[in-house]
């Protein structure tokens, strides 16, 4: 199906990107203002492994964070990474994003070791930095491969120290399951152009 959000200029997608991003983030710190205020209450949305109950997390998960410093170390790879990956159009994005949040939650329900409580939008920033990393070489699309590229020289480092299983606290299950998603969600979604029309097609 042909993505007509990309049908725009490249000012207007990247505007409607912008302001796309710039309101998730602001969501995420309104809801830990929200969490702080009624006494973490939120924090019950993280997910909890391999209790049945708690499949019902793993959309919210990605939206709740443990503290203020979590959710500041997560606003700017998921403002950034997520502009990035929102120019590519809106339709795709959401369903990108859509196939990472439920794979990696599912992913923490099942790998997860047994009493942890894991929340916050880092498995879907590992997981679009998965998707932006190789959508290019998968498209076969110059300006892709090169953005790929300097996506892994900025933060490239952080992500690989984010799969290490030494940090107490840093669930590198979610990271490494978010990260397994995104780069599927290259191959899912990858875009093909119409040899009749032209017109970019959604695989």
């Amino acid at each position: 199906m042909w993505d007509a959000q990309r049908a725009g200029s490249p000012g207007d997608r990247a505007l409607t990107a912008a302001k796309l991003m710039a309101g998730w983030v602001a969501l995420l710190w309104l809801l830990e203002v929200a969490d702080v205020i009624s006494g973490h209450a939120l924090d019950g949305f993280g997910i909890v492994p391999r209790t049945t109950s708690e499949l019902v997390d793993v959309v919210p998960a990605a939206f709740i964070h443990f503290g203020f410093a979590h959710v500041a170390a997560n606003s700017v790879p998921l403002l950034v990474l997520g502009f990035l990956a929102a120019l590519s159009g809106i339709r795709r994005f959401a369903a990108v994003c859509a196939l990472i949040v439920v794979a990696d939650g599912l992913g923490v329900w099942l790998i997860s070791p047994s009493g942890t409580n894991t929340a916050g939008a880092s498995g879907l920033i590992f997981g679009l930095f998965g998707f932006l990393l190789v959508t290019g070489f998968v498209e076969r699309r110059p300006l892709g491969v090169l953005a790929g590229l300097l996506v892994a020289a900025v933060w490239g480092g952080s992500i690989l120290a984010g799969l290490a299983p030494t940090q107490s606290g840093v669930s590198w299950q979610g990271h490494l399951m978010g990260l397994v998603a995104g780069v599927a969600a290259a191959f899912v979604f990858r875009r093909r152009r119409s040899a009749s029309s032209g017109q970019e097609l959604i695989a």
